[in-house]
């Protein structure tokens, strides 16, 4: 166990307006090498959970009174929760994380990094680069890995090597899709402060006035608390699974027409449920306000702006629900001519030089490398959290919502310029320590574990994910 405060960690739970003397409460378990990287990885998996465990002893502590709780973590369960996605069975069957058409494409000047993943995002390549998918059974709405599948891949191949990064990166874009061209690996920093690129960790605000709603002694720190989820894929999702781990009734709200991948779904939809809700129509409005009426926190996972047009920007909200949280994840910051576009993880990592870092150097192709994990996901999702966790305190106190906006971009500045390396302690991990199985619709699921630990907090999620879009729009 740790013997002193993490300063990784004490710059996370800074961030999102924690005091530093709390950090003390925070111990950690090594196992050895993981997540193992050229940039710390591990010790932004560790504190990003750390930040996110304290939190939930906060707010628990703060609800029924007495000290603050210990928050202890392993980083065993840590390294394994950072791939839940990598770990998850369906009835024995291994989810393909990415499709064919995702990953690094060699330009005629540079690298491309893609994300295809989605049907519609995959067409939108396709026809930004003028690749022709006659002829090719299943055509450009086709998903995995299969043969004409690789047809695709090998005209996406010589297309892109026909074209420069940039030109790539900027036709993509124009079209709805999403490709970037790989930038060169940066001038790193090893300080704790802020990012060298000036994108914050977190922002934190207090926002509108005063609410009536208090949250009662309870046996878990977010019980009772009901949270509207609007994001998708990993690292709003894995926030919001953690806050249904701590007792929150999490519903998520998706649009009708834009389904998420099943298994991305079952990964992260752990202790939540899931209803469709169309914005755009009359019904929908009034019954996502209904939901709104009665919540204590909104997260939303869409580019900035994009949500507006609903009536769904912070002071709209705020306004409709005094003392309201909302919680806004994004992929690329909250301003600048980026903050418009849409990303992943492996684009951020791509984009923001940590691809070229992580480049084999063995490989005379100079292939760019990835993180060991999806750690800006996962990092973000927790951090994300903890900070709903910590707005839910303070709100204990003055009664008042808080805005708190988080970014990929601003976790991977983070990661390259903010993060002093800590060497791994002893220690052996084996995932299976950390996996265990639960009956669900979908069939028999092996998942990881929650890694967010607190002394008396819950070892599992206590309902398994209901199929996406299939239970009404209202709070249990």
């Amino acid at each position: 166990m740790a013997s002193e405060p993490d300063a990784t960690t004490t710059r996370a739970w800074t961030a999102i307006g924690g005091s530093p003397d709390l950090t003390a409460k925070v111990s950690y378990r090594s196992a050895g090498e993981v997540l193992p990287a050229v940039l710390p990885v591990r010790e932004l998996a560790r504190a990003t959970v750390g930040a996110c465990s304290l939190a939930a002893a906060e707010l628990l502590a703060g609800r029924n009174g007495g000290p603050v709780p210990g928050a202890r973590v392993d980083e065993g369960a840590v390294a394994t929760a950072f791939v839940s996605e990598r770990h998850l069975l369906v009835d024995g069957r291994a989810p393909t994380p990415f499709a064919p058409l995702s990953g690094f494409w060699k330009a005629a000047d540079g690298w491309v990094r893609t994300h295809a993943n989605y049907p519609h995002h995959r067409a939108r390549l396709l026809a930004a680069l003028g690749i022709d998918t006659g002829g090719v059974r299943g055509g450009a709405g086709s998903g995995r890995k299969d043969d004409r599948g690789a047809v695709l891949v090998g005209r996406l191949t010589e297309r892109i090597a026909e074209l420069g990064a940039q030109e790539v990166q900027e036709r993509v874009h124009a079209a709805g899709g999403l490709a970037v061209a790989v930038a060169p690996a940066p001038e790193r920093g090893a300080g704790q402060g802020s990012t060298a690129h000036g994108l914050p960790l977190a922002e934190v605000a207090e926002i509108g006035s005063a609410g009536e709603r208090r949250l009662p002694p309870a046996p878990l720190p977010a019980a009772g608390v009901r949270v509207l989820d609007l994001t998708r894929v990993i690292a709003g999702p894995v926030a919001t699974r953690t806050l249904a781990l701590l007792g929150a009734d999490v519903l998520r709200v998706d649009p009708p027409g834009l389904p998420e991948d099943p298994d991305s779904h079952v990964d992260t939809g752990f202790g939540k449920r899931s209803t469709l809700v169309d914005l755009d129509s009359a019904e929908g409005r009034h019954a996502f306000a209904d939901l709104l009426d009665a919540a204590d926190v909104v997260v939303t996972g869409y580019r900035p702006g994009a949500l507006d047009r609903c009536g769904l920007a912070p002071e709209a909200l705020v306004s409709r629900r005094p003392g309201l949280v909302v919680a806004q994840l994004c992929a690329w910051g909250w301003s600048g001519s980026w903050s418009g576009r849409r990303g992943f993880d492996s684009l951020v990592q791509a984009a923001r030089g940590v691809a070229a870092i992580e480049a084999d150097p063995s490989d005379p192709a100079a292939r760019p490398g990835a993180l060991p994990a999806q750690a800006l996901d996962h990092g973000t999702g927790y951090l994300l959290a903890a900070g709903v966790l910590r707005a839910l305190t303070d709100r204990q106190a003055d009664g008042r919502g808080r805005l708190l906006r988080f970014s990929l971009a601003g976790t991977a500045d983070w990661l390259l310029h903010g993060i002093g390396p800590r060497p791994a302690g002893s220690g052996t991990y084996d995932a299976a320590d950390w996996l265990t199985e639960t009956p669900s619709p979908y069939g028999l699921l092996r998942h990881a574990l929650p890694p967010v630990h607190y002394d008396g907090a819950p070892g599992d999620w206590t309902a398994p994910p209901t199929r996406w879009g299939t239970d009404p729009a209202v709070w249990s």
